[in-house]
């Protein structure tokens, strides 16, 4: 049983939302403010987020960030009327790994639900099975499969849980070509069909982390393949 916070303001899909994840056999703890969210956040440890945007006390951004600090290895999904692309694009730069605007069916909320907490649970039993040689080694970069955390060159990057699960999954293959399709299955979801945006989102995340560091860094590069995908390119020796 996985344990869910959903933050929605609108008492009738608040109660939709709770009594059919409730039944599908999730512990739901649903708050109806951006105050109750923050602190419900600081009491307890949540296995995935849906979050609405649109709340009474506070700017939804501003929660999301604060949720993503005290819920780290949580998956968090907006759930947002917003559908205009630079307000998913801030959502998802905000810390989110997912997003949804409504109105969402009920059979496609709980799919994707499905899917983030299959993936989650199949990624820990993975590290669990990995034991200690569970690592990549790309130049100064290292992906410890294990421990679920990616240092460059001894500094522990902060990584988001699907900023690592896609710099692993670009890794795996390291430069070989990957299509957007592929990592929108193996990483997000094997049913995705709505925008690839939040993919761009988190390979310019993936982007940052891997170029904010000192020069004389050996690491590996992100190549765009425009109309493809992305390669991950190992850093240049000699």
């Amino acid at each position: 049983m996985a344990r869910l916070l959903v933050v929605e303001d609108d008492d009738t899909i608040g109660r939709a939302l709770r009594s059919s994840l409730a039944v599908h056999g999730h512990d739901v703890v649903w708050c109806t403010s951006g105050r109750d969210a923050l602190q419900a956040g600081r009491d307890g440890r949540f296995d995935l987020v849906l979050l609405d945007l649109g709340l009474p006390d506070a700017d939804g951004i501003d929660v999301c960030r604060d949720l993503r600090l005290t819920q780290p290895g949580a998956v968090l999904v907006i759930l947002t009327a917003r559908d205009a692309e630079m307000d998913v694009i801030i959502g998802l730069e905000a810390g989110a790994d997912d997003y949804l605007t409504k109105p969402v069916g009920l059979a496609e909320l709980h799919a994707r639900v499905q899917a983030h907490l299959r993936r989650a649970e199949t990624g820990s039993r993975a590290a669990a099975d990995d034991g200690d040689g569970g690592s990549t080694v790309l130049g100064d970069l290292v992906i410890d499969l294990a421990g679920r955390r990616v240092l460059a060159a001894g500094i522990e990057l902060p990584l988001r849980a699907k900023e690592f699960e896609l710099l692993a999954r670009l890794a795996a293959q390291p430069a070989t070509a990957v299509s957007r399709e592929t990592l929108m299955s193996e990483v997000w979801d094997e049913h995705w069909f709505r925008s690839t945006k939040t993919l761009d989102v988190h390979i310019a995340a993936l982007r940052r982390h891997l170029t904010d560091l000192p020069p004389g860094t050996a690491l590996p590069r992100i190549t765009t393949l425009r109309g493809h995908g992305y390669r991950l390119d190992p850093p240049e020796t000699g």
